[in-house]
């Protein structure tokens, strides 16, 4: 059966992801129609066993949208910086910045479901695919395809904001070769609310404090990470071990999974009638946390954006005015990431001697310990 039916809104936004939603929320009350499209079935977030990081800028911009779930939170208070096999590190504390927190762990079903909350019944459809999208100086015009039925909806704007993005000509890619291991363990002591940041010759190695455990965020290179999963829980946290040294200790360990790691980066991320936010915009390395807050911050300020714009949504110069003011922050966020990246993941003693020395002078030097950890926090919006 194929439902022909036209659907007018404002806005639709395919992607019901947390940056979707945000943007969603971000809207209520502005008098735009919104619409959500989504692939996937209702709350398929609900078993989603990752966490994210989320900088304490994110949880004001979340506060803003009645979307910050405290309960769900662990706060991040210090993050230790080091490298293995070399000197220097550097300790980021919250206190030095007038925060209750550098950051926070949420896992990603709660961040989902306290934004979720907010989003109108009416504004979701779910198992929806985007066949098609047609776009004129007029309206934007989306085919869907959803249980078996196809329909048309006109828009004003379209919105991706659903995840990392297929192959694409738009798309440039920098494959990292690297994959991240994810997996929770249990520390032998109270982590206390500090996160650790180590960076070994195969990439970096993360724990984050989530609940009375910690997250970690393994990076190894491709051709390691099958043997990795494959290890019995003993013998992974015995190679856990033996990259922090004495600095911490597991007890245990839960599941394991992995994904593979690249820079994806769309360019243009305007065209007529469309946008495009989050990681279908940018896909980062995990490396410092910083994609998910990124995306966050692009949906704040195409919403923003689109407030300030009264007349037509999709109006051409606002979605420039947009691309063009978030370029300084996803050049900085893009460009930190992968310079990190590139000079930490190897084990080249010339460069693992520049290493000790720069995380010594972050360490010494409070100005430019100041200037990256305001900028982690807020983003470059933090500027100066």
């Amino acid at each position: 059966m194929t439902d022909q039916h036209a659907l007018h809104t404002d806005v639709a936004i395919i992607g019901a992801g947390p940056v979707g939603m945000a943007l969603a929320v971000s809207l209520e009350g502005s008098g735009r129609r919104v619409l959500l499209l989504d692939a996937r079935p209702p709350k398929a977030w609900a078993s989603d066993p990752r966490a994210l990081a989320l900088a304490h800028g994110s949880r004001q911009l979340l506060e803003r949208l009645q979307a910050w779930d405290a309960g769900a939170a662990t706060a991040i208070n210090e993050i230790h910086v080091s490298q293995r096999g070399g000197f220097g590190r550097t300790l980021l504390c919250a206190d030095d910045y007038g925060t209750a927190a550098l950051g926070y762990v949420m896992r990603y079903k709660d961040l989902a479901a306290a934004l979720a909350a907010r989003i109108a019944p009416e504004q979701l459809r779910c198992e929806c695919t985007v066949e098609a999208i047609e776009a004129t100086s007029g309206q934007a015009t989306l085919t869907l395809s959803q249980q078996g039925a196809t329909q048309r909806v006109t828009a004003g704007l379209v919105v991706h904001a659903e995840g990392t993005p297929a192959s694409d000509p738009n798309v440039s890619v920098r494959d990292y070769r690297q994959h991240a291991i994810i997996a929770q363990v249990k520390p032998t002591a109270p982590h206390n609310h500090r996160a650790w940041e180590r960076f070994t010759p195969d990439g970096p190695l993360a724990l984050l404090p989530l609940g009375d455990d910690y997250s970690v965020v393994f990076t190894v290179p491709s051709e390691k990470v099958a043997a990795l999963l494959e290890l019995d829980d003993d013998d992974f946290l015995a190679t856990l071990r033996e990259q922090f040294g004495r600095r911490a200790g597991f007890v245990g360990t839960g599941a394991r999974s992995s994904f593979p790691l690249a820079l994806r980066v769309r360019s243009p991320i305007v065209q007529q009638r469309q946008i495009w936010i989050g990681n279908s915009a940018q896909t980062l390395h995990p490396v410092s946390g910083q994609g998910f807050n990124l995306g966050l911050r692009d949906a704040a300020e195409l919403a923003a954006a689109l407030l300030e714009e009264q007349g037509d949504c999709g109006d051409a110069a606002t979605l420039t005015a947009y691309a063009r003011g978030r370029q300084t922050d996803r050049r900085y966020s893009m460009g930190f990431t992968d310079g990190i990246v590139r000079l930490f993941s190897n084990d080249f003693a010339p460069l693992r001697c520049a290493r000790g020395l720069g995380l010594l002078a972050l360490d010494l030097a409070p100005p430019l310990r100041h200037f990256v950890a305001k900028r982690m926090i807020w983003g470059a919006r933090a500027w100066p």
